[in-house]
Order: structure tokens, then sequence, then C-alpha cells
């Protein structure tokens, strides 16, 4: 049988998990979110990692919940069914929070569908780059549950507006490509293969960058979307602008700078 989730370095310091169940469009199982929830936890230890692109195999990027079953939590043994639920729910959600607090930038490369689950996990990321075959949908209501899951009800609205959002969520319609680039929810729609190179490009441009610096900057801009006022936010990054003078990328940076060469950052 194979994995539900591929992992391989399509470049040097650059990792790529791809959810593998293409026949059922890449929906989300406990096995696919444990593997997430392992694959995430190596990538943040390795600090020769630099960049993680998230993608689906076959046609779809992951059209939500498996409908024929979830499956099991870890350590769910069936004896106490809210906690059971309860465990799933969150083994579910902190996938969603693991992909903000992980070190490395994520990409999602939304190759497909990404509806539900599937839309929070491209949420969730950094970048998003979509197919022209993509299509959003924040797809919980159409099973009878709140659109207000797995971060979607915090995370869209930040990321295109509170009023685009409330239609999105009230309404369950679909968004597809272009309509995602003009509201700003991806960064650029692609043809074919196209996509994958976008990726890859960018993974490749973030890995070429001082790697303390990078790290800072996600941990920082995420931050900012909490953080109640101008004045705390600068403060924060007074703070963070301070820590990275300390590390060895200014003074290879200005070296390289002064030596016309290219700068080379230590993992």
């Amino acid at each position: 049988m194979a994995p539900p989730l591929l992992v391989d370095e399509p470049a040097p310091r650059i990792r790529r998990l791809t959810l593998n169940r293409p026949e059922q469009l890449n929906a989300m199982t406990a096995e696919l979110c444990e593997a997430l929830h392992q694959e995430l936890q190596r990538a943040a230890l390795d600090r020769s990692c630099r960049a993680v692109i998230l993608t689906g195999a076959g046609r779809g990027f992951c059209a939500g919940l498996d409908l024929h079953g979830y499956g099991a939590a870890p350590d769910n043994d069936g004896s106490d069914e809210p906690r059971d639920r309860l465990a799933n729910q969150q083994h579910m959600s902190t996938l969603i929070l693991q992909l903000r607090a992980l070190p490395q930038p994520v990409i999602a490369a939304v190759n497909g569908p990404a509806a539900g689950f599937g839309l929070a996990l491209a949420l969730g990321s950094d970048i998003r780059y979509a197919s022209r075959d993509a299509v959003f949908r924040v797809a919980f209501v159409n099973v009878g549950v709140s659109n207000c899951d797995m971060g979607t009800s915090w995370l869209l609205p930040r990321l295109i507006g509170a009023s685009r959002s409330h239609e999105l969520m009230l309404t369950g319609r679909r968004m597809d490509a272009e309509e995602a680039l003009r509201v700003g929810l991806v960064a650029d729609v692609l043809d074919g293969k196209q996509l994958a190179d976008r990726a890859l490009e960018s993974a490749l441009q973030i890995a070429s960058l001082a790697p303390w610096g990078v790290r800072l900057t996600k941990q920082g801009m995420w931050a900012a979307l909490e953080i109640p006022s101008e004045q705390a936010a600068v403060e924060f990054e007074d703070r963070q602008q301070i820590m990275s003078t300390f590390g060895t990328a200014p003074p290879e940076a200005i070296g390289a700078f002064l030596e016309k060469r290219a700068a080379e950052f230590a993992d």
C-alpha cells in the first residue's frame, strides 16, 4: 500500500510534502494527519531544511475530511466517546497551528480542490500558489457543521478581509483560482507543471537567505496579525532586530557585498 504522505527534496535544503491519496482527492484521514505531524516535527528539528513545499498528488490538493471515516487519533481507545471525538478534532486543528510554529516558511502549491481542511492547510501556509484548476471552499457547513473550524474563522479574514470572508463562510460557495488571485488569497496562478516550478523557485529564493533572519521574519509577521497596536508591533520588531544582529549572517552579508560575491549563510 502506498504511503499517505510522500517526502522528497527537489533541491538542496528544500523539503516537499505531497499528500498521497489521489483517488480520494487527498481527503484527510488520521493516518495522513499523523504523517504530516511527524514530518513537520522532523523538519522543525532539521536546521539544514530552509523551506517546505506542501502539495497534493494527482488532481487535488486536499478535498477536506474523508467522509468515509477519519479514523482515530493516536491514543484513542473507544472507551470515552466525547474524549475521543475531541482528541480527533485537536489532532486536526493543531496541525494548522504546527504550520505556523514551523521555523521554516511553508509554501502551499495548491494543484486542485482545497476544501474544508484542505483550505485550512492552504490558509495556514505562509505563501500560496495555485494552479488554474484550483478551487477553494469553506466546506464544513456543507456537511452540516460550523464553517468556523481548523482556524479558518481567524485566518481567512486576516488574509482577504472580513467582508469577503463572511460571504464565503456563510454561503459555502466555491471560489476559483482567478478569484482567489484577485482577492489576494494566492500570490500567483499558473498552468500545469509551472505550479511546481514556481513553488520551487520561491523555496530556493528563501533558502538563499539568512535562515535566522527568515525564521524571525516568519515569527514576526504572524505575531503582527495578533498584536493590537503599532506601538507594540514596533517594540516587538525592535527586539527581534537586535537579536538578529548577534547572528553570523550580517557580517557574511556585508563581506559578500564588499567582495562582490554571493553570500553563503550557515544553517
